[in-house]
């Protein structure tokens, strides 16, 4: 992590953060604030789903919430398509679904009401 406001190092082409000297993709640049912040709220919630189905030996519930990561992961652009070989319009659809099917309580775009991907 760098010292300013501990936020973890890029690539020089902003694609990349580098934690704990490994590479992660980056959030798309372009996801407007309010939205990203629903997003990670709707991927820390996720996670947490995932812990308790593990503790609670659960597979349906543990895949319900992965799929749910994943959906969290994808809209944010770290996941999926890269975002720097999207259309502006595709990004957009891209996390506007994903927040739309996570707000629903839909586990993946595409799969309204079944909770699972």
């Amino acid at each position: 992590m760098t010292d300013d406001a501990q936020r973890p190092a890029r690539t020089p082409d902003g694609r990349y953060v580098i934690v704990n000297g490994r590479r992660w993709r980056a959030t798309d640049p372009q996801v407007p604030q309010d939205v990203a912040a629903r997003l990670r709220s709707h991927l820390m919630a996720a996670r947490r789903a995932v812990a308790a189905a593990l503790r609670a030996r659960d597979p349906e519930a543990e895949r319900a919430a992965r799929a749910r990561v994943h959906t969290a992961k994808v809209a944010l652009g770290e996941r999926g398509t890269p975002w720097w070989d999207q259309r502006e319009t595709e990004r957009r659809a891209r996390w506007s679904e994903g927040l739309a099917a996570l707000d629903e309580g839909i586990g993946t775009i595409g799969e309204k009401g079944t909770g699972r991907g």
